[in-house]
């Protein structure tokens, strides 16, 4: 039985977690220490797991979506944290029984390894008006923010470039688009947070040694805006090289992003003084953009904002995606090829 809940905010929100892995309890970590939200519900098709995590979080276990949903209890939103294949298949049948029953969610990425499904899922959500965001994390830091409004405010000028990397170390061999569709989302998404939509992809890609995936890439871009730019990218990556880097460069300045948070350097055009900020807002790793995407998530639940002002939405998800599998089949055909 579930235990009664701890004190909270008069407005507490009532959270279900879907898929109750490492990032399943990642979430519910994050929900269980804001005030204004409890963990209600676990749910996952393996009965240990959602036994384990109702009696951590004194919430009630659910071994399907069907049985949360034919229950009485009362769910203000839910976190679909579920995998797959290319971590992205199993989103799309939870995330649509779910805005079904007019349950705002946020998922992980990718939103869908399959775009026809991510379509369905975004259309769903808009359709019924409902708050439908993806895990886009990286945007979401403090040094992150500080870079956006420098470019909001014409910091920069005119954006004319940017120079993304992302890696890490991922054995894991599994489909030859493995890479792609499941890290390359919060690049993609990073990218466009800065940059505005992408117009056209060429891509290059290889695989390291002993490898049957294509597990590093080179993919150039041409914005609608007319800015250029390219990410490198990496399953071969040690961990001592650092997450990512994400340089843009504009007619009067530009700024440097070093992991997500850690550093952030503007460099003026025509001067030497530059300026510096280290782990902005104390953010010191990537562990700690959980709490600042699902915080913001919660704060937008909270004060009721419209659907469609909902930040890293399930659009923005699906428009990440959608320059993947532009890239994808700018390799296959050995081609420029545009973003649809």
């Amino acid at each position: 039985m579930r235990q009664p809940p701890k004190e909270r905010h008069a407005m507490t929100l009532h959270i279900g977690i879907v898929g109750f892995g490492n990032i399943g309890n990642t979430h519910a970590g994050v929900y269980d220490e804001r005030e204004e939200t409890d963990v209600a519900a676990i749910c996952d098709i393996n009965p240990e797991l959602a036994d384990e995590g109702a009696a951590r979080f004194d919430a009630e276990p659910f071994y399907s979506v069907d049985e949360m949903l034919e229950s009485d209890i009362d769910l203000d939103a839910c976190s679909v944290t579920t995998a797959g294949e290319e971590n992205g298949s199993l989103h799309y049948e939870p995330t649509m029984k779910l805005l079904a029953a007019d349950l705002p969610v946020l998922g992980e990425k990718p939103i869908s390894n399959d775009i026809e499904e991510a379509e369905e899922m975004v259309a769903r959500a808009e359709e019924r008006e409902l708050p439908y965001g993806i895990n886009l994390n990286h945007r979401f830091t403090p040094a992150a923010r500080r870079a956006k409004e420098w470019l909001d405010e014409g910091r920069l000028g005119q954006p004319h470039m940017i120079n993304m990397r992302m890696w890490i170390n991922n054995p894991t061999e599994s489909s030859p688009w493995f890479h792609l569709r499941a890290l390359h989302p919060h690049s993609f998404d990073v990218i466009r947070y800065f940059c505005g939509d992408i117009a056209r992809v060429q891509t290059f890609l290889m695989k390291g040694d002993g490898r049957e995936i294509w597990s590093n890439a080179q993919i150039n871009l041409e914005f609608e805006n007319g800015a250029i730019g390219h990410l490198v990218g990496s399953y071969d990556a040690g961990a001592s090289y650092g997450l990512e880097q994400c340089d843009v460069v504009g007619s009067e300045g530009r700024f440097v992003l070093e992991d997500a948070c850690e550093e952030l350097t503007y460099y003026p055009r025509d001067s030497i003084a530059t300026e510096t900020y280290d782990y902005l807002g104390g953010m010191q790793s990537f562990g700690e953009t959980f709490a600042s995407r699902i915080g913001v998530w919660i704060d937008q639940l909270v004060a009721d904002d419209p659907y469609d002002e909902f930040e890293a939405s399930g659009r923005d998800g699906l428009r990440a995606q959608q320059v993947i599998e532009a890239a994808i089949e700018s390799f296959k055909t050995d081609s420029i090829v545009e973003v649809r």
